[in-house]
């Protein structure tokens, strides 16, 4: 994962429960709506081959990483089969130390200021905040207070009308899953669904240019 890539469009897609034989279309669809990032979570049967496939068919056009990584041996798991990136959903120790000693981009999850602050301790490239749906884009900004240079993902709840409030109160990236990769969406005539809700949350999401933060300043 090249990281200042993701800074500049910093909206990353959870895949849970994906099949194979929808993968390869899958893959060109949120491709073709301008999502850069993605993750496959440990859970779904035959991730690894998965996250082998998709950035075997993406052919660099995507980073693929793991998520919902539990343990080190999933991690091993992972980083065999290609991921480019870790996500956990709670701060685990041995993993995020193993992903820091390799240099392998880790987003640990946590909620509290006291998980926050550990997790970014420990070394993660971001914390993955969630559920932050429960808590809203206020709870980044009083978050930020105390502990401004920890870069924050928000995770759970994002959506095109309240991306840009979770950027301008502190998230540094957002994610999202469940709410665009639907179940009854993973099929070959909901891809157009699901490219549509992308599309709109990778516009919307997308970051101002410094040329164009620059000419809004003046």
């Amino acid at each position: 994962m090249d990281i200042q890539q993701f800074q500049r469009l910093p909206v990353m897609g959870i895949l849970r429960g994906v099949r194979k034989d929808i993968l390869s279309s899958l893959t060109e669809t949120v491709i073709r709506a301008g999502l850069k990032t993605v993750e496959i979570t440990m859970n779904t049967p035959s991730a690894g081959d998965l996250i082998r496939s998709m950035t075997d068919i993406s052919g660099g056009r995507l980073a693929v990483g793991a998520g919902t990584v539990l343990s080190v041996d999933s991690l091993e798991a992972a980083c065999d089969a290609g991921a480019t990136f870790i996500v956990c959903p709670t701060m685990i120790e041995d993993v995020v130390a193993c992903c820091v000693s390799r240099r392998i981009p880790v987003f640990p999850g946590a909620l509290t200021p006291q998980e926050i602050y550990r997790a970014w301790q420990a070394g993660a490239t971001m914390v993955k905040v969630f559920p932050a749906k429960f808590f809203g884009p206020a709870y980044f900004k009083e978050i930020r207070g105390p502990f401004s240079d920890i870069k924050l993902l928000a995770c759970g709840g994002v959506t095109p009308d309240n991306i840009q409030t979770y950027f301008k109160n502190g998230a540094a990236a957002v994610a999202f899953g469940g709410s665009i990769f639907r179940q009854e969406w993973l099929t070959e005539s909901g891809l157009s669904s699901i490219e549509q809700e992308i599309r709109r949350l990778v516009q919307a999401g997308s970051l101002p240019s410094e040329g164009q933060k620059a000419k809004a300043d003046e």
